[in-house]
């Protein structure tokens, strides 16, 4: 069912959102040259596949972690991108792809080490990453990977249809603050 979900509300929001997916497309141009960002991550039963986001940060900022990467990093429009989290909507296209799930917990790095072990022990990583979840509603980032894992592994195991929608809607109206980054 989840998948239906996940599927049918990714379409929507591409379809209704592209006004200002293409808006916000235009203005990355002439931020940073190169709107789209695209990473490698982890994803369900340590798959890899590629993420894709709007780029907050400058293009020759190293590919780490957030919290790992310096604030002086981001660009103007990057923090509004990041605290509206409107860099997140092309990852729709994850989710349609099957990649993603709308909530599920935040697909992390390959060097994450500490994190992909944690979320192995508690099976979190069978599962299908998700844009936002528990961890994220909640300002728990990567920067914690215990903490991250633990709270990974007790949305799976509570989510509900009506968690999920609680989740989606928590996250539109703003709740979470996103990836802490060095100041």
């Amino acid at each position: 069912m989840q998948r239906f979900f996940d599927f049918s509300l990714s379409l929507a929001g591409l379809v209704l959102g592209f006004p200002v997916l293409l808006s916000l497309y235009i203005i990355g141009l002439f931020d940073t040259g190169f709107p789209i960002f695209k990473q490698e991550r982890v994803g369900r039963d340590r798959y890899p596949f590629t993420l894709v986001k709007f780029r907050t940060m400058a293009v020759d900022t190293s590919s780490v972690a957030s919290h790992l990467a310096n604030s002086s990093s981001i660009t103007k429009f990057g923090h509004f991108l990041r605290r509206t989290k409107l860099d997140e909507l092309p990852q729709l296209w994850n989710v349609i792809k099957g990649d993603m799930s709308l909530v599920g917990p935040r697909p992390c790095l390959f060097n994450q080490e500490e994190l992909i072990v944690e979320r192995e022990r508690r099976g979190v990583l069978k599962a299908r990453p998700g844009i936002t979840g528990l961890a994220q509603v909640n300002n728990i980032d990567m920067s914690t990977p215990v903490l991250l894992a633990e709270t990974d592994a007790k949305m799976l195991a509570t989510l509900t249809l009506g968690a999920y929608f609680k989740y989606i809607a928590m996250t539109v109206l703003g709740k979470g603050a996103g990836d802490r980054i060095k100041g």
